[in-house]
């Protein structure tokens, strides 16, 4: 199946890309929810959290590393939310593995 982030991957589709290596993309989401909206994508085409496989649990501590520095980057590194979806029935649009890094402002909201 070829995703919106399997084009952008594969630059068929533009997107300000903030980082990048062999296993993840990191960009600006095109449609915000707040002021910092980055997306943190896997290359490899994962559907979903609940599709990663063992081989596939080394790009956890990566995703979460570079959440932590680009938070850090975009000055809310003391309040910031994490978020993937799994699945249609929790609001996953695009089935292909990303986290939503969200910050500047009050998120508001159920949360721990």
């Amino acid at each position: 199946m070829t995703t919106i982030f399997k084009k952008i991957i594969e630059r068929d589709i533009s997107a300000e890309i903030l980082y990048e290596d062999d296993d993840i993309i990191c960009i600006h989401d095109k449609f915000p929810q707040a002021p910092i909206h980055i997306l943190i994508i896997t290359k490899k085409i994962i559907p979903n959290i609940q599709e990663l496989k063992v081989e596939d649990m080394h790009l956890l501590p990566k995703i979460f590393a570079k959440a932590q520095e680009l938070a850090s980057q975009f000055g809310v590194q003391d309040g910031y939310r994490i978020l993937t979806n799994n699945g249609p029935s929790a609001g996953q649009t695009v089935l292909h593995l990303h986290f939503h890094l969200l910050g500047g402002k009050v998120l508001g909201g159920k949360g721990g």
